[in-house]
């Protein structure tokens, strides 16, 4: 055999092995949660049964709608801001913007534990302090906020480095107010970028454990918080039917963020 195809065998082989060590957990994840067995890895036929119960389950359908209610508002107010920090730090001279940049990508490196932990204290402070933020979907939207409005900057700073600059200053010299320009001319044309940015943010907030755990307040469980109380008392074909959903919607949007990406750049 040629080294060269024998080459790319053994690297066919290592990346299939790799991808098989990413994705087969959340396949068998999918897979006995629709498993008649109610205990044990033993499979026992196919049902939709545990499904049925998620819907007559009135802990898990209020878990759901917190998690949509966060992930809805968290997005949009980080959607607005960031888009807002981006199109400010694009009218900045370049030094400046590459320093605010790099202070963006701090909070991404920051470990999660470290930002709730941090969130937790600042909200404690501003309690005993101000009489504020009581724990809550209030404390935990904000909370959303703070670390998806730099994936939300640094996603539209990049459709707005690939503009042309030129067509807003036509724009501007055909008469075209500094509104009506952003309007008519920069809005649609970064729109792809934001609606991409905003269904990563939306992505982070349905995926979030550790800040949302830290931050909850009575009656503001999200799925994770339940799917985390729910396996400590043993791993259930009802927590693999709520984990499966949770998988589709975050799918679902990494999916339509890359789409928007993509044609965004096209």
């Amino acid at each position: 055999m040629n080294p060269r195809t024998s080459g790319r065998w053994v690297l066919a082989l290592l990346a299939a092995g790799l991808y098989g060590f990413l994705y087969l957990p959340l396949a068998v994840v999918v897979v006995f949660s629709f498993n008649l067995a109610q205990h044990g890895l033993a499979w026992q036929g196919w049902t939709l049964d545990w499904y049925r119960r998620l819907l007559a389950d009135d802990l898990a359908l209020a878990a759901a709608r917190n998690t949509l209610v966060l992930g809805a508002a968290s997005t949009a107010l980080a959607t607005v801001l960031g888009t807002a920090l981006a199109l400010g730090l694009h009218r900045l001279g370049p030094r400046v913007r590459q320093r605010a940049q790099r202070l963006l990508q701090v909070p991404i490196f920051i470990p999660d534990i470290v930002m709730a932990a941090a969130m937790l204290l600042f909200y404690a402070l501003a309690r005993r302090w101000l009489g504020l933020f009581e724990p809550g979907l209030g404390t935990m939207i904000l909370a959303h906020v703070t670390f998806q409005v730099p994936f939300v900057t640094l996603v539209v700073g990049a459709r707005l480095a690939g503009l042309d600059p030129a067509l807003e200053e036509a724009a501007r010299d055909l008469g075209a107010t500094p509104g009506r320009a952003f309007r008519h001319v920069t809005l649609p044309l970064i729109l792809p970028g934001v609606l991409a940015a905003a269904m990563l943010a939306l992505t982070l907030s349905l995926d979030d454990f550790v800040v949302s755990f830290f931050t909850s307040g009575p009656g503001t469980t999200t799925l994770p918080i339940l799917i985390y109380s729910s396996v400590k008392r043993g791993v259930t074909p009802e927590i693999n039917a709520l984990a499966t959903v949770l998988v589709l919607g975050s799918l679902l949007a990494t999916l339509g963020a890359v789409l928007l990406r993509r044609r965004g750049s096209g």
